[in-house]
């Protein structure tokens, strides 16, 4: 019986696996669980698309900044206080015998002889570092233009339609600085011969001047919307598209013309000839509107017909504006149409309350600032409708 036993025993020890077995199949399985990858790292890299555009949209905004600061120089009746021009950058004065021979060079001409003879050299000093702040800056321009589109063209950001536009903002950019030059050079020649005549820059180059770097910001900003916020592709069953678009684009030309009639007013002083709205003096068209011979010629140089025109111009485009919301709110569009549509109308009716309390307070120097800086924040909410609507297409029912 015992030995039964024994046996009995010695079987079921075969039967369990001993401890030595056990540690050999729990290894085994361990080796066949699989490890937990460690966690990767996803690295996030901005497209070359939205990197040229934040450049683009950089480049506009320092633009802005050039405009806001011409017509402060303007307004303080700086731009002539820098007799010269230098392609890299005038040296300033650093001390007081430098700012003495400057300012000797600013007695030679037309504006310290018939405008400012009685100017001290501290006098001086503050509409020159006005005018040299302004240049400055568009140097600066310049190079933050320059050294990025250099390493981007490099690096293959641009595609072939990018880079012909590199091309031509460089171009204007070059353009504009020297068209900055002869605008001033045309208040520092002897054309001034009777004692009444006010010393300054022609109209018609301060006007080209504002055109080109209005040109120049527009360009700047439509590339930038384009690669950080495509247009979307939109349709519409309204016939009314077709119109919509129309009026989009007559709105950004109407902005833009009614703000190169403003570069007249500036440069004949236009806003000081009749500052009452919205009659001119008594009469809501003045005798003196068609004075100069031959009658073109008021258009551009009669300073009461140009006030006249700016104030039309100005009526008109609020008044295209608001037929253009009236009609777009009817339409079944995103929300980023729907938000330029109302930021385009918000800001020409700011813009027009700005023009009218500017001239009812004699044109000061805060209020026309903003008045000619608000003329761009306008034009900008009108590009940004046109591109907003660039792909809305018109398909019947």
């Amino acid at each position: 019986m015992l030995r039964s036993m024994y046996q009995r025993s010695n079987a079921f020890r075969l039967m369990l696996p001993s401890r030595r077995m056990q540690q050999t199949v729990a290894e085994t399985e361990m080796k066949h669980i699989p490890t937990p990858a460690p966690p990767v790292k996803h690295i996030v890299q901005s497209s070359p698309n939205k990197t040229v555009g934040k450049w683009f949209l950089g480049c506009s905004g320092m633009v802005f900044v050039a405009v806001g600061l011409g017509g402060v120089t303007r307004l303080t009746e700086s731009g002539l206080s820098m007799v010269s021009w230098n392609l890299v950058g005038e040296h300033m004065p650093r001390n007081r015998d430098e700012w003495i021979k400057e300012f000797e060079n600013y007695q030679q001409y037309p504006e310290f002889k018939l405008k400012n003879a009685k100017m001290t050299v501290d006098e001086f000093k503050f509409i020159y570092m006005m005018e040299y702040i302004h240049r400055m800056w568009g140097r600066a321009i310049g190079a933050f233009f320059i050294i990025p589109a250099a390493y981007f063209w490099k690096k293959g950001y641009f595609c072939a339609k990018t880079k012909k536009m590199v091309l031509v903002l460089g171009t204007l950019i070059g353009l504009q600085g020297l068209m900055g030059w002869y605008m001033v050079k045309s208040g520092l020649e002897n054309r001034f011969d009777n004692p009444n005549d006010v010393p300054r820059v022609s109209q018609y180059r301060l006007a080209s001047h504002l055109a080109a770097a209005f040109v120049l910001y527009s360009l700047f900003l439509s590339n930038a919307m384009s690669k950080l916020i495509p247009a979307e592709t939109l349709t519409s069953a309204a016939k009314r598209v077709p119109k919509i678009k129309m009026l989009s684009h007559m709105t950004k030309g109407m902005v833009f013309l009614t703000a190169i009639s403003g570069a007249f007013v500036a440069g004949l002083d236009a806003g000081l000839v009749y500052n009452s709205f919205p009659k001119m003096g008594d009469d809501w068209i003045p005798d003196d509107i068609l004075q100069f011979k031959p009658m073109l010629k008021n258009v551009t140089e009669n300073p009461t017909t140009v006030q006249f025109n700016h104030r039309i111009l100005g009526i008109t485009t609020v008044s295209l504006i608001t037929a253009l919301w009236l009609a777009m709110r009817r339409q079944k569009l995103p929300k980023r149409a729907k938000w330029a549509i109302n930021a385009v109308a918000v800001m020409a009716w700011t813009q027009a309350t700005l023009g009218v309390t500017t001239l009812l307070n004699y044109v000061p120097v805060p209020l026309a600032t903003a008045h000619q800086s608000g003329s761009l924040i306008l034009l900008s909410t009108a590009v940004w409708l046109s591109h907003e609507l660039r792909f809305l297409k018109y398909i019947p029912k």
